[in-house]
């Protein structure tokens, strides 16, 4: 097993370094509340808002620091009485500083002659975008007292409901075969290359969900119910309007984004009937055989081919991008295999005060296991080229998120296609990527469908588990339709995926079409002019954390509010798949 090392940051809880900071966080704390006598006037203006952007950079470091190291400790130690203590803590610290910044914020909204101090300063044209933005977030704040007591007791509402949601999911006993494994094992089994194993696997998680479905409904009732109630008092038209505005993306690019989807429905589902039909099922795939390999390349690949390989397509494309991921292998910035207490899926932390990530994986081998790694690495690349950045200037919003993780995807998909020697092999690497495209699309869909009908319902009632697992069927109807064979769904998604379960993050969901699709358009200008995009490319990167998501496009001459970009997009992958249909006659 191999496990990142967390050494650059801390060697423990107990290490001095550690106890020095805490202490520090608390000291930063004092001195920066100790502004919020100054904010009352505009005497001396242009200096009080040099000294409070400065103490934010600092303190971003400085907490970014404490809190990664006891956060990324939690993620893959559930049960680690330090790591859950100390989140816990660090969260309630970080609500010290509520007030002070939202006096700030609605300092910095009546700010006299904003522009023209912008205009004058270099520190301040730096940081224009983000000036701009705070304005436009103070017009959705409430009292001072009250945003203090709402930072309060989310720690004990929606964040505490997360931490629950976490912790059933990551202890979960599964039982299987007559032994129990975690439910990361269990879904693990989900590309078996048996499909007695896969339908098993299935049963047996669907089985497990039963002793936690309740506590987990709880949780998700109480999480959209303390966003409901909050964005309708910040003013918001809905928890998506909250979702898009935070995300700097506007309704239309979502809209244009959606309604291209809707169009390739059925391009999907004939990929799913053909997939049916090769595994001999007659009324659509069963949910259990979605991620079923095709062809006949089964190879399970080691840690070290994977990297290897990755390394040798990163490279194709520019040799900064090659270097940070050698890096990131040489210097055990990757957590690759389950284990008890560890939490499922894959994600990337990008840490500004090391200027590295660390990326964790549940890895098994499987080719899509290679594929995870190689969409960690991108957004280890994009914290890369945002750590150029002012820390004020590097907090990019979900949509452009996944731009540069599904680039590198991409990447290593289409060196896969290209080295295949025969047939049998072309079908199984075309399948896995149109495997992956279906999620993100049309999975991406169901998801959102499900969690806009949970805070629609909310408004009225309190759902059950088995209301919600009805709701998360019907989305997957909707979507999938008869691609998938009705009575073999998964409506237990709600209760794994973690996406749902944050109070200051709502729709973790239509981000992950947009950077596929969008970085598919990407990739096309890059085929056009490899040369140019590449040049260009890291500015386009940089500037995810200082522009909107439309203006950020606009960089590559792409307009996002047009349906038309995404609907050509979606016809390089209904090319993937009409392939995969010609080959699978």
């Amino acid at each position: 097993m191999k496990k990142w090392s967390l050494d650059k940051l801390y060697l423990g809880f107990d290490d001095p370094k550690y106890q020095e900071d805490l202490t520090k966080i608390d000291l930063m704390i004092q001195e920066i509340n100790g502004q919020i006598e100054e904010l009352n006037n505009y005497d001396d203006k242009l200096n009080k808002l040099l000294r409070f952007m400065n103490y934010e950079i600092e303190f971003d470091h400085l907490i970014g620091r404490v809190y990664s190291f006891a956060g990324l400790t939690e993620s893959v130690e559930s049960t680690n009485p330090q790591a859950v203590k100390m989140t816990s803590i660090l969260r309630r610290k970080m609500t010290e500083l509520t007030k002070v910044n939202t006096v700030f914020n609605k300092w910095l909204a009546n700010y006299p002659f904003l522009e023209n101090d912008i205009e004058n300063n270099a520190f301040l044209k730096e940081h224009a975008f983000y000036l701009q933005e705070t304005k436009a977030k103070a017009s959705h704040m409430l009292s001072d007292d009250l945003e203090m007591m709402v930072a309060k007791l989310r720690q004990t509402g929606s964040s505490a409901w997360g931490t629950l949601q976490s912790l059933l999911t990551s202890t979960l006993e599964v039982e299987y075969e007559s032994k129990i494994i975690t439910l990361s094992e269990v879904r693990n089994l989900a590309d078996d290359a048996s499909p007695t194993v896969r339908k098993s696997a299935y049963e047996a998680e669907l089985k497990a969900y039963k002793k936690i479905d309740k506590a987990v409904a709880a949780a998700l009732n109480s999480i959209k119910g303390e966003v409901n109630t909050l964005s309708s008092a910040r003013g918001f038209k809905s928890p998506l309007d909250q979702a898009l505005f935070n995300s700097r993306i506007s309704e239309a690019t979502l809209n244009a984004m959606q309604e291209a989807v809707k169009d390739y429905y059925g391009i999907f589902r004939s990929y799913l009937k053909r997939k049916a039909e090769l595994l001999g099922h007659k009324n659509g795939l069963p949910f259990y055989d979605l991620f079923a390999p095709m062809g006949s390349v089964n190879k399970r690949f080691t840690i070290e081919e994977a990297n290897e390989y990755i390394l040798k397509n990163f490279r194709t494309f520019s040799e900064p991008l090659y270097l940070m991921a050698k890096k990131a292998f040489e210097e055990n910035w990757i957590d690759y295999t389950p284990r008890p207490g560890k939490r499922g899926g894959a994600f990337c932390s990008n840490i500004d005060s090391i200027k590295e990530s660390r990326i964790m994986t549940n890895f098994t081998g499987a080719f899509g296991d290679m594929i995870t790694l190689a969409h960690e690495l991108g957004h280890a690349y994009h914290g890369e080229v945002i750590f150029k950045e002012s820390p004020l200037n590097g907090s990019y919003t979900m949509p452009v998120a996944e731009t540069a993780s599904t680039f590198c995807e991409t990447i290593v998909n289409k060196a896969a296609l290209k080295d295949a020697t025969d047939k049998d092999e072309k079908i199984f690497l075309l399948e896995s990527a149109i495997q992956s495209y279906t999620q993100v699309v049309i999975d991406i869909m169901s998801r959102f469908i499900f969690e806009r009908g949970v805070f629609e319902g909310r408004e009225k009632t309190v759902f059950d588990a088995n209301e919600l697992s009805e709701l998360m069927l019907s989305a997957q109807k909707a979507t999938y339709g008869d691609g998938l064979d009705s009575n073999y769904l998964h409506p237990y998604m709600w209760v794994c995926k973690p996406h749902y379960y944050s109070g200051g993050l709502s729709y973790y969901n239509y981000p992950y079409t947009f950077g596929l699709l969008f970085a598919k358009g990407l990739y096309s200008k890059y085929l056009e002019n490899k040369e140019l995009f590449v040049a260009n490319y890291d500015n386009l990167l940089r500037a995810t954390g200082k522009s909107t998501v439309e203006d950020t496009a606009k960089l590559m001459n792409i307009d996002v509010t047009k349906k038309e970009f995404w609907s050509s997009s979606l016809e390089l992958l209904k090319e993937d798949i009409e392939e995969f249909l010609r080959l699978t006659k």
